[in-house]
């Protein structure tokens, strides 16, 4: 049997989840990572993308991220995102929506590193956006 470890899904906005889990799947800007027990210590940034927990509990659910930070633990995680949703929740219209008030702001970026993170941030929610299921 796998050991458990808490986790811990963070909005500006709320506390998202906080249990026990078997494994979390975080879309890390290096590529997809699966944490469980006794991780390596390990602080990463995380792209837009689907957060997929295994609870110890045996449900699993599947959180819409737009970015932010994981801090991991041997004994646990914690994932402090921008903005975060579960998936059950978000539509492909709001995603529409963040992706059209990106371009815009692209459209107004006058230097190029915004620029250039914006253009990212547009490739990876039209990236994300496959993931939803349609209205």
């Amino acid at each position: 049997m796998a050991d458990n470890f808490n986790f811990e899904l963070v909005s500006p906005e709320r506390l998202l989840l906080s249990e026990q889990v078997i494994d979390v799947v975080i879309p890390a800007s290096e590529g997809e990572m699966t944490v469980m027990a006794n991780h390596a210590p390990t602080m990463t940034t995380i792209k837009p993308g689907v957060v997929k927990v295994h609870s110890a509990s045996g449900k699993k659910q599947d959180y819409v991220v737009f970015g932010g930070f994981a801090d991991i633990l041997p004994t646990g995680c914690t994932l402090l995102a921008e903005s975060a949703v579960p998936v059950e929740d978000m539509s492909r219209d709001e995603l529409d929506r963040r992706i059209n008030a990106a371009k815009a702001e692209l459209e107004d970026a006058e230097h190029h590193e915004h620029k250039s993170r914006l253009e990212h941030f547009i490739m990876e929610l039209s990236h994300l956006r496959g993931s939803i299921p349609q209205d």
